[in-house]
């Protein structure tokens, strides 16, 4: 018989295209039979025409259902032998063909398999794992009790050996459906064992993914035969009793005994699992194929196993080959996130710049080539670059390479890349770019308004570091603002001799004067705003432009930040789209607010400059004391990218905290600054007062509700001087009169209505009665979580610049369900962060800081009982019903008052907005600029769905600024 009439492979894949097509590669030039069970929801159909050798099945019915799945694909096998492939696996070929042979030869075999090896590929490299140790390699006994004792005693799962098609037929005919993984591995192994013989030929049979789904899974399989609940034992017991039924080798022996050899068997395995006998992963060595004119570079672990059948040039051949694939065939979470920002720097390598040449081009080629040798898109250039040159060999291993590259069915790593974060990313900014016209237009409105602003651009190349120094210097070049000076500040020896009246100018420092050679520089300055920025840093081309016209036409502005994109430690690039000025979240995460600010010359002078001090916190030092001296008033936000720069160690930083409590302490606080998570920070205020709080809680025939809600209050609340007030808006359900007629005691009172009001007078009737200095306005679907939730708002709210205070609230899942209001999102007002993880950072870490937003919910609401007087209270007329929380909010934040949303203080609520059209009109009408531009949110960012993702990618907003 020919290999492809004894054995066929039955490659079991859901949802992984990219493995499918990797896997199929590989086995494209094995004589067997190859059959695809794909249990994807959506058909592979360019499997067929890209490898039509295989027999590919769509099988959506039995998605999730391996078990299914696999009994479809044996009932479809015609050959004598068949093995079992996961999608991301490699069998060695050479090791089926000695399996089938020996299986041929010797009948009284069942299955036949070698020794696995387990890979993780990375972005880089692959890293190879020892799984194996020496077996027992011949499973010949005649009594089939002693075979699955030694076979479970040094265990190595057959799932995947070449087995005999007959015995797979009969136990997956047999397998009762339903049956857990874990014994449904456990059964295939004993199944087999039990009725046949079984070899381990010495050989490297598999190279698997380290993160396999099919079978090896040591702690599920370990816990599953040792658990002691009652489900699991009683589990157990029917699949043993199932086992014993079968027809197997050990039918020769009485019921009990064959029971006791399951049950045996069950104990051997435990114990080989327990002991880590089998089943155990060591790094053994890693490969990393940098260079197309070497072979991959092995390191070889402190450990090696020189017992096993790896340490060979054969099989390095062989690895060799699956390398190749992996690399040049990426699949697998990992692998594409880590080449992520590796394709990011490749596309960024092969633009083309307004002064390259030829060198230029070339040199960016062969450092594009140095990431990654497996993109063609840079060999086809490159081979043709050196094709042109005289070294032939060279020419020739190149040319080699890229047929080599072209001659696999490779997914064009371009597609799925524009769908990854760094590539929409790439393509919104390539969008945002202002054309030609545009740019004009916007110098000529500049030029007639008077002249530009000019920036100062104060560059820090402490690291020497010419070529990062060039990349700043060619975005600046290739930008449409042409109105800067920049002074580069070097620890190396200038290239050129300057002065402060030059365009480029090099100023000579060392690492223990150059804040003071930057102040010196500042005072010296002719220019009207100064930048801190880095080498290496690049500027966006339309962001300076953009900057100049809306500075021209608000001379007032103090200080003004702006968005940026970052390049994660990997390449990978991420937006940093920031809200207006929000001092809490300045405070809260300064790494990412305080960044690349434009100040005002005069404004950086009168505050003395930077600080020699604070060389790790240098920005967010100096706008502390700006804010110390001049408030809060025009600083500003624009809503364009700025610069593109490496995003900061996420680390603590004791300068930051240093500066910060040196702050609060200048503003009168005697505050404690709080680590929460590494590189940002809460704030204690510390107040010494205990002010008297109030709880209004509405009463509508909502008995079930209200109870759960005030005994929430009553039993959680360790703050001691509240009071809570029910108001009732005229209830007439008997059982609730009668449970408000007993809640008169204590710290409780019930406020009675002779009619029926709306929710806003209600809320405004009972706060008539209230005594305390600050109102909390809870909903009585609210569930407070913890015991220090008044002591958190109050920490807040007793900030005299602050009006308003909200809480997180989550759903009884553990999810998000508000974490501050967004005006605008999906065409009104909409929760924000909804369905995200309780302890979820969230975009910008905002889900774990205090900051402002422009309206939270009354869902629980604290805000100072004279502010809440103060604006007349809630609207009674335009927002009875709905919405007059939004409105309190707008209102005190109108009058220059902070809306702070709180993370500390947790509520349990379903989030829900009232659906009430004409009152969210009526919001829209009376508050159109906010709802225009939430400051508290981002132009750049999408108003559909849960918001915070990047919007659609649009240089509209270039005309528009010259309407």
């Amino acid at each position: 018989m020919s290999f492809n009439q004894q054995l066929t492979l039955v490659v079991i894949t859901q949802d992984r295209p990219a493995f499918l097509r990797r896997t199929l590669q590989y086995y494209s030039s094995l004589a067997a039979r190859v059959l695809v069970l794909d249990a994807s929801l959506e058909s592979n159909g360019d499997i067929a025409a890209l490898f039509p050798q295989v027999a590919y099945q769509h099988l959506p019915q039995f998605a999730d259902k391996p078990q299914q799945t696999i009994a479809h694909g044996v009932a479809q096998v015609a050959t004598p032998f068949m093995a079992f492939v996961d999608d991301a696996d490699f069998l060695v070929h050479d090791a089926l063909v000695q399996s089938v042979d020996f299986l041929a030869a010797n009948p009284a075999y069942g299955l036949c398999h070698g020794y696995c090896l387990m890979y993780k590929a990375h972005g880089d490299s692959v890293e190879y794992l020892r799984r194996d140790k020496k077996v027992l390699e011949d499973y010949a006994s005649d009594l089939a009790a002693e075979r699955v004792s030694s076979f479970m005693d040094q265990y190595l799962p057959p799932f995947y050996a070449v087995t005999r098609t007959a015995l797979l037929e009969q136990w997956f005919a047999a397998l009762p459906e339903g049956c857990s993984g874990e014994m449904q591995e456990f059964g295939h192994a004993f199944y087999l064992l039990a009725s046949a013989k079984a070899r381990i030929l010495p050989i490297p049979y598999v190279v698997r993914e380290s993160e396999h789904r099919f079978c090896g899974q040591q702690t599920n399989m370990l816990k599953k035969l040792g658990s002691t609940d009652p489900e699991s034992v009683v589990e157990r017991q029917q699949f043993a009793s199932f086992l014993s039924s079968l027809d197997t080798g050990l039918s020769v022996l009485a019921t009990a005994e064959r029971a006791a050899v399951v049950q045996s068997a069950y104990d051997t395995l435990r114990t080989c699992l327990d002991e880590q006998r089998s089943l155990t992963q060591t790094s053994i060595l890693s490969s990393h194929w940098l260079d197309v004119f070497t072979p991959a570079e092995r390191k070889f672990g402190p450990r090696q196993f020189v017992e096993m059948p790896f340490y060979n040039q054969p099989f390095f051949d062989v690895l060799s080959q699956i390398e190749f694939l992996i690399h040049a065939m990426p699949a697998g979470q990992q692998q594409i996130e880590q080449l992520e920002g590796v394709w990011v720097r490749q596309e960024l390598l092969l633009r083309t710049h307004d002064n390259d040449n030829a060198e230029t081009i070339a040199n960016r080629l062969w450092e594009a080539m140095a990431l990654n040798i497996f993109n063609p898109h840079i060999v086809e250039p490159l081979a043709k670059l050196v094709a042109d040159q005289d070294n032939r060999e060279e020419a020739a291993q190149m040319a080699k390479w890229l047929q080599r590259l072209t001659s696999i069915h490779r997914q064009d790593h371009r597609i799925g890349f524009a769908d990854m974060p760094s590539g929409r990313l790439l393509h919104w900014l390539d969008a945002r770019k202002p054309s030609v016209a545009d740019a004009q237009a916007i110098v000529q409105r500049i030029a007639a308004q008077g002249p530009a602003p000019q920036f100062g651009i104060l560059l820090l190349d402490l690291e020497d570091d010419m070529h990062k120094l060039q990349v700043t210097l060619d975005s600046l070049v290739e930008g449409h603002c042409k109105s800067f000076k920049v002074v580069v500040f070097t620890t190396g020896e200038p290239p050129a001799a300057t002065s402060a009246q030059n365009t480029l100018h090099f100023v000579r420092v060392s690492k223990s004067n150059w804040v003071e050679k930057i102040n010196q520089v500042v005072q010296q300055s002719t220019s009207d705003w100064m930048l801190l920025a880095d080498v290496g840093d690049e500027f966006t081309p339309g962001g300076l432009l953009r900057a100049s016209l809306e500075l021209q036409a608000a001379p007032q502005c103090r200080a003004v930040f702006a968005d940026e994109v970052q390049r994660l430690p990997g390449g990978a690039l991420t937006h940093v789209m920031r809200p207006g000025f929000n001092l809490d979240l300045l405070q809260g995460n300064p790494s990412l607010m305080s960044r690349h600010w434009l100040l005002r010359r005069d404004v950086l002078v009168e505050a003395g400059g930077y600080s020699a001090d604070f060389t790790q916190a240098l920005e967010f030092e100096l706008l502390l004391r700006v804010i110390e001296q001049g408030g809060m008033g025009w600083l500003a936000h624009l809503d364009e990218p700025l610069l593109i720069c490496d995003a900061l160690p996420v680390e603590e930083n004791p300068q930051q905290r240093l500066a910060l409590t040196r702050h609060l302490s200048n503003r009168g606080y005697k505050a404690q600054v709080i680590a929460t998570t590494p590189g940002t920070w809460r704030i204690d205020y510390r107040h010494s007062q205990r002010p008297m709080v109030s709880v209004l809680l509405a009463s509508d025939d909502n008995l079930a509700d209200l109870q759960r809600c005030l005994a929430s209050v009553t039993l959680r609340t360790r703050y001691v001087s509240y009071e809570v007030l029910i108001a009732d808006n005229h209830s007439q359900s008997p059982e609730m009169v009668e449970w408000l007629a007993r809640q008169e005691k204590g710290r409780v009172r019930v406020i009675r209505t002779e009619r029926r009001l709306s929710k806003a007078a209600l809320i405004n009737a009972a706060r008539q009665q209230a005594k305390g200095e600050y109102l909390i306005l809870l909903s009585a679907h609210s569930e407070i979580v913890g015991p220090n939730w008044i002591d958190a708002l109050l920490n807040q709210a007793m900030r005299p610049e602050v009006g308003v205070v909200g809480a997180k609230l989550l759903d009884r899942q553990g999810k998000v369900s508000q974490a501050g209001l967004i005006l605008g999102l999906n065409g009104g007002v909409g929760p924000a962060f909804v369905g995200e993880p309780k302890d979820a950072a969230g975009y910008l870490h905002r889900l774990l800081l205090d900051q402002s937003y422009s309206a939270v919910s009354d869902a629980c609401l604290m805000v100072r009982a004279e502010l809440f007087d103060a604006v007349g209270g809630l609207d009674e007329a335009q927002f009875a019903d709905a919405f007059a929380d939004v409105d309190l909010c707008l209102k005190l934040g109108q009058a220059g008052y902070l809306i702070v949303w709180t993370p500390q203080v947790q509520v349990v609520h379903p989030g829900t907005l009232p659906v009430a059209p004409a009152a969210l009109a009526a919001l829209q009408g009376k508050w159109a600029d906010a709802f225009a531009h939430d400051l508290a949110y981002n132009k750049n960012l999408d108003l559909t769905g849960k918001g915070f993702s990047l919007g659609e990618p649009s240089g509209s907003s270039w005309a528009e600024l010259l309407a």
